[in-house]
């Protein structure tokens, strides 16, 4: 039997990637990189524990919700990080602000830890893990469910990361 509420409240995502932990760092972190997959929105950080972290609404994200009857807040995320230890460990608070079935929940945590895989030199294992207590509109979200309509989540995010760092192009290109 699966408990599907505790399976959304920590959610756990792994995946390989050809390239360096220092390449995986700079495609999370750094907006130049971090806008060229995925939802392409720019994501900012401090990586200071304390720092501030938010990601921005692109001009096509505005016109998708527009076209929708609805407008989203140019700060679409934001959190502060917890921990920064470059390239390896990433802990932060995330909350997403685009969404008014996520309005009044609670910041949840995220973190990314980049490790070399053991098996396959030159080749990093990335693991996700999203721990959403309390925030089961943003758990169904991230989830990628397909009732959702927030599309694929973190699944999917991370299939175009790894794409775009081993091909040098994304899902749209």
């Amino acid at each position: 039997m699966t408990d599907t509420t505790a399976a959304l409240t920590t959610q756990v995502y792994r995946v390989w990637i050809k390239a360096t932990p220092e390449r995986i760092w700079a495609a999370i972190t750094d907006p130049e990189w971090n806008r060229r997959y995925a939802y392409q929105a720019p994501s900012y950080y401090e990586l200071t524990k304390g720092g501030s972290f938010h990601a921005a609404a692109t001009e096509d994200m505005k016109a998708f919700a527009k076209a929708g009857g609805f407008e989203i807040p140019d700060t679409i995320l934001d959190g502060e990080v917890l921990e920064s230890e470059p390239p390896r460990r990433l802990v932060q608070t995330w909350r997403m602000l685009m969404d008014p079935a996520t309005a009044g929940e609670p910041f949840s945590t995220l973190t990314f830890e980049i490790e070399d895989a053991k098996m396959q030199p030159g080749v990093c294992k990335l693991t996700v893990t999203h721990e959403l207590a309390g925030a089961p509109a943003t758990a169904a979200m991230v989830a990628g469910t397909e009732d959702s309509g927030a599309g694929g989540g973190w699944a999917w995010i991370l299939s175009d990361l790894k794409t775009f760092l081993e091909t040098g192009k994304n899902f749209a290109e």
